[in-house]
């Protein structure tokens, strides 16, 4: 049966409407996968293992820790900032406490800037690859391995790159199964 006049234009505004929907539903995990894959808008790469060159040129890491609005955690960088050397692996560590009295769960948002030198900074090991759970009082040092490929002082734009930021944002997330109960617990033998 074929449609005609205003059962067409219904159908393909309809049609329409579900495709951008579909399409819409999927940019924002196809942007994050493009980001962590190309660097793109300062997301640094994983890789797996540290870089076997190693230049005499040093570049300037600067670190820098925010929290969303609703999250009751602290949390800071260790070091502000620190000086390595092009393709040397540097560790650095983020401190994070929880103040309350309940459990509370976190996971971190970053990104790179100046943007040029995402696709450059490879972190190899980072507290932001997972959840974060603190119970209650709790204080940890967080760690993150990284290193700056060699091939930014060959890239066009990211040859001006003396100091990079790396970045983070905790957000507070659901508990994961287990730590729920336990947020039960504590909450029922405080009232």
């Amino acid at each position: 049966m074929a449609l005609s006049g205003p059962a067409k234009t219904v159908a393909q505004t309809v049609s329409l409407v579900i495709v951008m929907g579909g399409l819409a539903w999927a940019s924002v995990p196809f942007y994050d996968w493009f980001c962590r894959v190309t660097g793109f808008g300062g997301v640094p790469e994983q890789v797996q293992a540290a870089n076997q060159e190693i230049l005499d040129q040093t570049i300037k890491v600067r670190f820098d820790g925010t929290l969303n609005g609703n999250m009751a955690w602290e949390f800071k960088p260790v070091v502000r900032e620190m000086e390595v050397r092009i393709g040397e692996t540097g560790l650095a560590f983020y401190e994070a406490y929880n103040p309350t009295d309940r459990p509370i769960a976190g996971q971190a948002s970053y990104n790179v800037t100046p943007y040029t030198a995402g696709a450059f900074f490879d972190k190899i090991e980072c507290f932001c690859f997972t959840e974060q759970v603190l119970a209650p009082g709790e204080r940890v040092q967080m760690p993150v391995s990284f290193y700056v490929d060699p091939e930014i002082v060959d890239d066009n734009d990211g040859k001006y790159v003396h100091t990079i930021t790396l970045s983070y944002t905790f957000y507070e997330i659901d508990l994961p199964e287990g730590y729920a109960a336990l947020d039960q617990v504590t909450t029922t033998d405080l009232n």
